[in-house]
């Protein structure tokens, strides 16, 4: 067991790493959160093997004991860590320090209340390593806060986390979209995985005219933004999307795997071919303020890139698993004003992702925080710019 690091060498770390967060939010921390991080040691929520982004795409491990100065390094870096891998594919990380920030900063609680007003009641939603919680544990209290995890493992591991330094929040292994009803009312529903809805749970949770909820967000399309949800005194929920965020998303029981995407064969009699002047790359190429449009627009529909040649020079496929409705459009090396398309199945996939670009464009192409929702009576609204001017209803 490599030793641990001595109090000083933790506080120069932490102090960088709190540099590095203000330099990423543009200002530093108010006071009360920056004493959170102080007292909360990240690396004692971390496991012995961690996994950083390579930058191609990949990760690459730091062992503790292999290398104990490179993993205390890492530890406090403003970067997500994978700590957790199902199936060859990341499932639990600690989240990256100026994003934990930004999520706390959103939901109110870096603040403390007046005397007047009784202690908030916090709902986490991903315990993941447990650090989160124990910042929340800081800024609202122990006992006022309960943290739920879907895996029975990483619950307990959170759980241990915390009580080595100190904390003791509730802690659950329960399935999060569901919530946690036997903790409500809730002040705060925080969630640290991304949703493509907000679970009628979660708001049944909710204290009435003052719960908050602050969830990231996704889509089939694109997972990026971050959503803030208010309870009404009149029973609506109104919130606004904010421009940072890319999160895993909530883990389901029993989820089964995604099918793989096949593309309409040419000699194919049910497929409808056409060309099209919209370029590929305009709803799929990394802007992310049009992809959440369409993200919120075109629901189901999910896109990936076929760059082997086999097909095409360079191939946008989009498919919709439910109906198993596929479009591709193809770029043929040479020219980029005119591109073939192939649509099957029930929905015409390119043309509705067409329809919802033109749209964005009709708006003014507005940014991801101009974006809103509202949720009443069961159904959801998302509008642009302002409740009058809704974009789609689910």
């Amino acid at each position: 067991m490599p030793a641990a690091p001595d109090t000083a060498a933790t506080g120069a770390l932490v102090d960088g790493l709190l540099a590095q967060v203000a330099e990423q939010l543009g200002r530093p921390l108010p006071a009360r959160l920056r004493e959170a991080f102080q007292h909360m040691p990240r690396h004692q929520f971390l496991p012995d093997r961690i996994w950083l982004r390579d930058g191609s795409g990949g990760y690459r491990d730091v062992d503790r004991t292999a290398d104990p100065e490179g993993w205390l390094a890492a530890a406090y870096t403003d970067q997500p860590l994978v700590t957790h891998f199902t199936e060859g594919l990341p499932t639990s990380s600690a989240s990256m320090p100026s994003m934990v920030a930004r999520m706390l900063l959103l939901a109110g609680v870096t603040e403390p209340n007046s005397h007047d007003q009784a202690p908030l009641r916090v709902l986490e939603l991903g315990a993941g390593t447990g650090f989160n919680a124990g910042l929340l544990c800081i800024l609202a209290g122990d006992e006022q806060v309960t943290t739920v995890d879907l895996a029975p493992a990483i619950a307990a591991t959170a759980q241990e986390n915390l009580k080595r330094v100190g904390r003791t929040p509730t802690v659950v292994a329960a399935d999060g979209a569901s919530g946690w009803p036997p903790g409500a009312p809730y002040d705060l529903v925080l969630a640290t995985f991304s949703v493509d809805h907000i679970p009628p749970e979660w708001l049944a949770g909710l204290r009435p005219a003052r719960g908050r909820i602050v969830t990231p967000w996704t889509s089939a399309w694109c997972s990026y933004g971050t959503l803030e949800l208010t309870a009404s005194e009149e029973g609506p929920a109104h919130g606004r999307f904010h421009s940072f965020a890319s999160f895993m998303p909530m883990a389901r029981p029993h989820a089964e795997s995604r099918p793989p995407m096949t593309a309409p064969a040419g000699d194919n009699s049910a497929a409808a071919f056409s060309s099209t002047g919209l370029s590929p790359w305009a709803v799929a190429g990394g802007d992310l303020d049009a992809e959440f449009h369409i993200g919120l627009t075109v629901p189901g529909a999910l896109y990936a890139w076929d760059t082997s040649g086999d097909h095409a020079h360079t191939r946008l496929q989009i498919q919709d698993p439910v109906t198993g409705s596929l479009a591709t459009v193809d770029y043929d090396g040479r020219t980029a004003a005119d591109f073939t398309v192939a649509q099957a199945g029930p929905r015409r996939l390119w043309d509705e992702v067409t329809a919802a670009y033109r749209r964005w464009e009709e708006l003014g192409r507005p940014s991801v925080d101009k974006y809103g929702l509202t949720v009443a009576m069961g159904a959801t609204v998302v509008w642009a710019g302002s409740p009058a001017s809704p974009v789609a209803e689910r």
